[in-house]
């Protein structure tokens, strides 16, 4: 698979990794927007959110309370942050396996357009 983030989970691919358990692992961007930009995604191959079964949506519950403690541990919990997740190519989604954007540490426009 030519998959950017199943390479980083593979540990093929270097990554500052921040958190990770038996089904996440979250690290910092690469061409972060902001002071925390951390993405979170799920170990398994899941190319979007549109495509996760019925059956595997707690794991964005998983993803959202893994999100709250990153935010926590990196101060901005407190001052705010976005999370963000894209869904397909006109909805920003570059890499194509789920993930979790988890912004802040400066002002965030209020616009989401």
């Amino acid at each position: 698979m030519d998959c950017v983030f199943c390479k980083i989970v593979a540990g093929e691919i270097p990554a500052d990794v921040r958190y990770q358990d038996e089904e996440l692992i979250a690290f910092r961007d690469i061409n972060p927007v902001a002071p925390t930009h951390l993405l979170i995604i799920p170990r398994k191959h899941v190319p979007s959110l549109a495509q996760l079964p019925d059956a595997e949506m707690p794991l964005i519950g998983h993803m959202a309370k893994t999100a709250t403690q990153l935010a926590r541990e990196e101060g901005v919990s407190e001052s705010g942050y976005r999370l963000v997740i894209s869904c397909g190519k006109e909805g920003g989604q570059v890499v194509p396996h789920l993930h979790m954007h988890l912004i802040g540490g400066r002002q965030l426009s209020d616009a989401l357009g």
